[in-house]
Order: structure tokens, then sequence, then C-alpha cells
């Protein structure tokens, strides 16, 4: 392409740079095991089904593949449904096992297999009764709501055995099937009523419980009222009408050897139920100092037992955050990144890294960097993650010029934002000088709690800087205006975007940038040339003056208050409550107490 003419001569851009096949963002790159990558995160839609969503995607990876380039290699890098599945399949396989155990246990003690049959009705009916109230009210099956029909498996098939036990009888004492289970259904209906309405009763506080465990378990709960509201009018309508079509009176006999040993061992248990309640009646002034020891007992186990907002899950991921001083290149950035990969890749657990370097929607600072760290499924390895991260920090501890920090990737995330640790503590003021200072006081005292582990400053301190001063005066009188200075810096070390190239299948975004070898040192500003209104090219140092100094502080806004967030991790052994207690010491150790009034500072924490 042609740019200028000089003296009649074309002066081309070949004359004075080169065009180079590249990508768009030179200082942000992706690796995946160490190799080259483009990253492609994918994010679900809100209701969406994330099952169906992956799905959806895999099937259309052959399809896509077939329309790039066959050296290209294209995999699936993180699947963070396959810990999903497999809790899924586990908690299906439990409420099959579960519903199989409660059938048998209902065939031993109702010793006839067509009562058996009939609570096994009610059973599977009551859950697919549910599926359809679950449906209707906008539910999924995850693992909460599985959960509340394993649990409810027990429960749905009380009023059925209820309503069963009651109509037998009758039978047993000479009325026919069916008067006996009209008979039966009109004196049990209340209790089947009361029963019901006093489950429901256990839920109500969840059902009204605030806040973020209070949003999770609505779910569970109205599951739960669901199954067994659903349980009640089966045992009311269906239950009676098939004891009045299947059961008869049973004849008197002796049964086989299986059926007299079960009879035999329930008796016993019967009589022995008896016996010990009529001891336990006789001393009711012991009883009654039992059950208050007990109560005693309880409260100081609440309050001596460790306690956690969320159990660490083992999701076989590991998300990590490395970070070098605040003035290291993108370029010494790149190979700290690349020797922290390496290092981690020769974990036996661990089977693949993808990497991230460079300002993205990940790293908020170019001087930080993200991993990405799958390990072996459970069952293929003998530690579990938080072990696996001990290791993981003992092996890159050695390595110079960088820092990292890892923590387990967890299916319930309460954070919006990446941070080095699973917790944040944010600072907020109107003056960002004071935030700064009172969020190292601190940070300081952080460190030296036994409790926690990885505590660190998401604000980035010092760093080298460029300060171009502008003499105005001498900038106007050369003809020279702000915006084309800016728009001369910005073309030379920007990556300013130009112009777009379409071919038949792809764009190719143009970018105008100085050489490289212009970009790594400050002392090229001295050969830029800003254009004037006349013309003519001035030197940049002919009308501003260069400066080297540090970076101010860079914090974060919260509100559009500064605002400076501390991370840490719980260190191994300790609980949430020994955190919390440790961030209050030094919350209000002497120095933060020392904190003038007339600078108030507003703290915050949230669990990540």
């Amino acid at each position: 392409l042609i740019v200028s003419y000089h003296s009649g001569a074309a002066i081309r851009i070949s004359d004075i740079g080169e065009a180079v096949d590249s990508v768009e963002d030179l200082r942000n790159s992706g690796y995946a095991n160490n190799k080259p990558s483009v990253l492609v995160i994918i994010f679900r839609q809100p209701g969406a089904n994330i099952i169906t969503t992956v799905d959806s995607i895999k099937a259309a990876l052959p399809q896509l593949h077939a329309s790039i380039d066959p050296s290209i290699v294209m995999s699936i890098g993180l699947d963070q449904t396959q810990t999903i599945r497999a809790s899924l399949s586990d908690i299906e396989r439990t409420l099959l096992i579960s519903v199989g155990l409660v059938v048998l246990v209902v065939f031993i003690f109702l010793r006839t297999l067509r009562a058996t049959i009939i609570a096994a009705v009610a059973l599977p009916l009551s859950l697919i009764g549910t599926f359809g109230v679950m449906w209707f009210c906008g539910f999924s099956l995850d693992n909460l709501s599985l959960m509340a029909l394993t649990i409810g498996a027990g429960f749905v098939v009380d009023d059925a055995i209820v309503m069963i036990e009651n109509l037998v009888r009758h039978i047993e004492d000479g009325e026919a099937p069916l008067q006996a289970a009209l008979r039966g259904a009109r004196e049990i209906g209340f209790t089947v009523i009361s029963l019901t309405m006093s489950l429901i009763a256990v839920f109500i506080p969840l059902l009204f419980m605030t806040g973020l465990v209070g949003r999770m378990f609505r779910e569970f709960a109205l599951t739960l009222t669901i199954a067994v509201i659903v349980s009640a009018v089966v045992s009311l309508t269906l239950t009676p009408m098939m004891c009045a079509k299947l059961l008869q009176r049973q004849r008197v006999h002796t049964g086989n050897a299986l059926t007299r040993g079960l009879n035999r061992a329930i008796d016993g248990a019967v009589d022995f139920y008896r016996r010990s309640l009529e001891w336990v009646l006789r001393h009711q002034a012991m009883m009654l100092t039992v059950t208050l020891l007990t109560l005693i007992a309880t409260g100081c186990l609440y309050i001596v037992a460790p306690k956690g907002f969320l159990p660490q899950q083992d999701t076989s991921l590991i998300t990590g955050v490395t970070e070098a001083s605040v003035e290291v290149s993108f370029e010494k950035m790149e190979r700290l990144q690349s020797l922290a990969m390496d290092a981690i890749r020769k974990d036996e657990d661990v089977t693949g890294v993808v990497s991230v370097v460079g300002t993205s929607a990940v790293n908020a600072t170019p001087n930080t960097g993200h991993l990405a760290i799958t390990l072996k499924s459970r069952d293929e390895r003998r530690l579990a993650v938080g072990e696996i991260i001990d290791r993981l920090k003992s092996e890159v501890a050695g390595l110079p010029g960088i820092t990292l920090y890892f923590q387990p990737v967890q299916d319930i995330q309460i954070s919006t934002r990446a941070s080095r640790a699973q917790y944040q503590y944010t600072l907020v003021g109107t003056d960002a000088t004071e935030v700064t200072f009172w969020s190292n006081q601190l940070l300081r005292r952080l460190r030296n709690a036994v409790v926690l582990s990885d505590v660190s400053s998401e604000a980035q301190e010092g760093g080298f800087r460029a300060l171009i001063q502008v003499d105005r005066e001498k900038a106007g009188r050369l003809g020279l205006s702000m915006q084309a200075v800016n728009d001369t810096l910005y073309d030379a070390f920007g990556q300013r975007q130009v112009s777009t190239i379409y071919d038949q299948a792809n764009q190719y975004r143009v970018v105008l940038e100085a050489i490289p070898q212009y970009q790594r040192d400050p002392t090229s500003l001295a050969k830029i040339y800003v254009p004037s209104s006349t013309g003519a090219e001035v030197p940049l140092n002919a009308f501003a003056e260069l400066k080297r100094t540090t970076a101010p502080l860079t914090i974060s806004h919260e509100e559009q208050f500064p605002s400076v967030t501390l991370s840490f991790n719980i260190a191994s052994g300790a609980s949430l409550s020994d955190a919390v207690a440790a961030v209050c010491r030094a919350q209000w150790s002497a120095a933060i107490r020392a904190m003038p009034q007339s600078s108030p500072i507003r703290w915050r924490g949230s669990p990540g």
C-alpha cells in the first residue's frame, strides 16, 4: 500500500515498516499444556439446563473441527459438568437403593406380598406426582431436589403403611375388604392429615429462611413438602381403593422357615421394646435427668464443634493465580508462567493445565496470570484436592520471581470476582490514601494469623511509569493539539485497530503499532514525531519532557468509592469461625482502633 509520495516517488508500507500475520493482542496469550492455544470459555444462559447445553456443544464440535485447518487440534480443556453428572448419578443410584430398602422393610414387617405391593405402588407414584409439581414450579433435578426425594422415600410411604395397617386390622376382625377400606380410611384420615401437617411444620423454618443458605435450601424444603403432600393424597385415595381390591383375610398358616424366623425376630424386638418401656416408666426421675444431661451435652458440642459456611468440594479442578512484581514485562511474565506450568504438569495427579497471561477478563493486571488445573478423577488418585494443593505449593515454592495461589473449584460459587483465594475482605472509604494505609495495616496482621493462609492484597503497588509532561504553550506555537499527541502515542503503543480485511470465510483486523524494538525502552519516545496543523513533523522531545517515576497505587472502586480487597484461605485444620475470629482480632487491634473518627472506613467480608 502507498502511504505517501516524496519527490515524486511512492512511499509504501514496506519502506517504513512491516506487515506481520499475527494475533490482535500481543500482550494477551493462552496456553493449553504449554502449547499456544485459543481458549474459548462458554457460559450457559440463566435458566438453561447446563447438562443439555454441554451436550449440545459436544455434538457441534465435530462439525466445527471439520471446518478448520486439520493441523489445529480442538479439545475440551475443562468440563465442569463432570462432577455434576457424577453427583447426579450417585444420588440417582442412592434413590433407587433407598426405594428398594423401604419396600424390603415394608415386606418384612407387613409379612404379606399383597400389602407390600400396595405400599410399593404408593411410593413411586408419590415421587412421580412430586416430579409433576416440581416441573410446574420450575424446579430442576439437581443435587438438592434429588436429595429431598431420597430423604422423602421414607416419609412418603409412612402414610400408606398407617392406612394399610388399619385396614388389615378390620379385615382380620372379619369385615369385608370394601367395608374395611371405607371404615378404615374414615378412621385414619385425620391421622394421615395430622402426620402430613406435622412434617410440613418441620420445614417451615427452611421455607422462610433468608440469605444464601435459605435460597439454596428453599428448593430442598419445597420438594420434600410437595412429596409429603402428594403422598398424603395418594394414601387417602389410591391406597384404600387398592386395599379393597387386593387384600383379603389371611388364613392362619405356619409359613416357611424364612417367614417363621422373621416372625420370631420381630416378636422378639416388640417384646424387648415392651420390657424396656416398662423399665423406663418405673424410673422416670432417672430418665428426666438423662434427658437434661443430653440437652446440656448437645449445647456444649454445638459450641465446640467446628463450623463452616460450605464444605470444601473435590471437583478435580483447581484454579491458580500467578503474580509477579508489578514492574515485570509481559515477555518475562510469559516465561515465569511457563516455568510454573511445567512444574505443575510434572505432578502425578495433574492431567492438564490451561494458562492465561495478560490483561483480560480473568487477569486485571499484566503482572498476573491464571491457571486452570485438571486432576485425575477422584477414584484414580489417593490424595484429596486439599492435599494436592499443598503438594503443588511445595513444588512451585522454589520458582524465583513468581508467587502462586491455588484454590479448588467449587460447584457453588458465591463471589462474582476473580480472586487469589476463597475468601475476600473489602475495605471501602472516601479517601484512597487512608483506605490503602489501613488495608496495609490489616494485611500485615492477617498474615500473622496462623488460621489463615495465602493472605494477599488485590491492590497493585509500585511499578514503573513513564510520565510525559507536555508544554502546552510550546505545543500551541508549533501548531500541535493534545488530540494529535494522544493519537500519535496511541498509534505507536496502543495496538490500535485501523481497519478490517474481509474474505469469504474470515475477517482480519488490521492493528497499527510501532516496531517491537521501539516498544521496549522509554527512550524510544524521543523518536516519536507528531504531525502539526501545518503538515510539519515535530519531535516529541521538542515540546514535552519525559520523566521516569514509580506508578501510584492501583486500587479498585466499589459504588464509586476507593476500595481494597484482601483475600485469604483458611488454613488446614481451622474452621470458618476461627478465620472470622482472626479477622475480627486483626481489625480491632491497636492500630485499627487508632483510626481517626474523621475518616470512617466501611468493612465488608464475603466468602468466595
